[in-house]
């Protein structure tokens, strides 16, 4: 009778945990029904992703490096012994031919996801325009799984780089899928600019969070465990994206909007300005990166952790420029390209300032300037990217934010490799007074954006420049035309109705049509 009770009682507990299951997969249906529950689910999907492809960026910062040169020293002692087994002459310069050799992996492997990234990033945003935003999102996620998984497992230099330029190829899909998809959702720009800037607070933290992450795990638990960890968040986060989105069932795509080409966004001036600052501002954090742990060691002496920790203080003036900006937008909007040509300043002076320093502490300061400079021109001006699409082109995002990401792309590719060449002919102190004075004169280049940002949709040169620039009432049925398919009516069922002011379009095309036809018509 005892087993009979206790088996009913796991019985009744099974059932009451599957009746919890049931209601709680009840709520996320009714949430995903809720356009504001559906946007907020969307965005933590995002910003997860957006987490991961930076951390797997930047994990590698304290593991790789001594990872191969490990590998290289093993094969090094093999070749040695095998060729000279009585000999230990010409040591020191076979120990400079492996440095200068391992020097040259290391960048060539860093910089190859962001330049297979600024490859694909052309055929990314097509794509995403073509199909939504989120079937190309599960592609980045499933990318960047294997791609972790293979660095997880990897022992040889070739494997490693198979797997950072897969990961290239990954990010080229999830980052500018998942950027566009939160300004697809959020259209005014105030949430916009908030949405936009919780994502880039989620790409700070991993980016400066990952060193010591995969530092601390490499030394204690091996070089597999921070690649697995992110592997089965990164798996998570797509099953997540599967439940919510259904990606391959959502099949609405031939209803959207043909997006605007990408090369005719890329001589678009305005779009070129924003792209140009994104590029210059993140100029010193992509050519810091690489440089600055060697010159710490050589100036400061510092340690292993400080050097490990060198980027982990900017964290938090980053949140804060981040908030900063999305109050600031939300109070003044017309000032957004100030709040970007401040920015460029700011990052010019501390970049200025880095080689003043002696001490770690003292180097914290402008690297926090860097961070916080940074943050105000990325919350400033990817929302505006959005704006000048909807303002100026069709409301589809995939292609501008391609650009965005090839803007970033740029700057982390030419890091690794042009850093080092910089420092080794001209020195450490010419490189950041370099990009210090590149983004004080980049600056004013914003003040082109002044009026743009002052424009509204419904005065946009979309509705005034029109293919064959009539003039009268014509102009007028078409605006309308193009206001009532913003709201959401098709013309092919001829159910367009009349408008809040009494104006019926297609009555007054017509009308318009058979005065013309007419005898007395001039």
């Amino acid at each position: 009778m005892d087993g009979e009770g206790g088996s009913s009682g796991l019985v009744k507990s099974a059932a009451v945990k599957l009746s919890e299951m049931g209601e709680r997969t009840k709520q996320l249906g009714t949430a995903m029904k809720d356009p504001h529950q559906q946007r907020r689910i969307i965005l933590v999907i995002v910003c997860v992703a957006l987490l991961l492809d930076n951390m797997l960026y930047m994990v590698i910062v304290p593991i790789i490096p001594d990872y191969l040169a490990e590998l290289e020293s093993e094969q090094s002692e093999h070749v040695h012994v095998v060729m000279h087994p009585n000999s230990s002459a010409n040591s020191t310069s076979q120990d400079k031919s492996i440095k200068d050799n391992l020097d040259v992996q290391i960048g060539v492997l860093f910089a190859s996801k962001a330049i297979l990234q600024l490859l694909v990033n052309p055929l990314s945003g097509t794509f995403i325009d073509r199909v939504g935003y989120d079937l190309p999102l599960l592609i980045g996620l499933t990318v960047m799984f294997v791609s972790t998984c293979i660095f997880a497992f990897g022992e040889n230099y070739a494997t490693l780089f198979a797997a950072r330029s897969l990961q290239g190829l990954g990010s080229a899909f999830a980052d500018t899928s998942g950027i566009a998809m939160i300004a697809d959702k959020y259209t005014e720009e105030s949430e916009r600019s908030k949405a936009l800037g919780i994502a880039l607070a989620f790409i700070s933290f991993g980016s400066l969070v990952a060193p010591p992450f995969g530092g601390i795990l490499y030394e204690f638990a091996g070089k597999r465990v921070p690649f697995i960890v992110l592997a089965c968040i990164c798996l998570a986060d797509g099953f997540l994206l599967l439940t919510v989105m259904k990606p391959f069932s959502n099949r609405t795509r031939e209803n959207m909007p043909v997006g605007t080409p990408m090369y005719k966004l890329m001589i678009d001036p305005y779009i070129a300005v924003v792209a140009g600052a994104l590029t210059v501002c993140n100029i010193p954090l992509a050519f810091l990166e690489p440089t600055i742990a060697n010159w710490m060691e050589t100036t400061m002496h510092s340690t292993q952790w400080e050097m490990g920790l060198t980027w982990l203080p900017a964290f938090f003036p980053h949140v804060l420029g981040v908030y900063i900006t999305v109050k600031l937008a939300a109070k003044h909007p017309h000032l957004q390209w100030f709040y970007g040509a401040l920015g460029m300043v700011i990052i010019g002076a501390s970049s200025c300032t880095v080689p003043a320093c002696k001490t770690f502490g003292q180097l914290i300061a402008p690297l926090c300037g860097i961070c916080f400079g940074i943050a105000l021109v990325d919350t400033a001006l990817l929302p505006t990217l959005a704006f000048l699409v909807d303002v100026r082109h069709v409301s589809v995002y995939g292609s501008v934010y391609a650009i965005a990401d090839i803007s970033y792309s740029v700057a982390y590719a030419m890091g690794p490799i042009v850093a080092g060449q910089i420092v080794h002919n001209h020195g450490f102190v010419q490189l950041n007074l370099g990009m210090g004075l590149v983004n004080v004169l980049y600056a004013p280049a914003l003040l082109l954006l002044r009026n743009v940002c002052q424009m509204k949709p419904s005065y946009s040169e979309r509705d005034n420049l029109l293919e064959e620039a009539p003039q009268g009432l014509y102009d007028t049925i078409k605006m309308e035309e193009r206001r009532a398919k913003k709201k959401g009516y098709s013309s092919a069922g001829n159910c367009l109705p009349v408008d809040e002011n009494g104006f019926d379009p297609f009555r007054a095309q017509r009308s318009l049509s058979e005065e013309s036809s007419g005898p007395e018509y001039t």
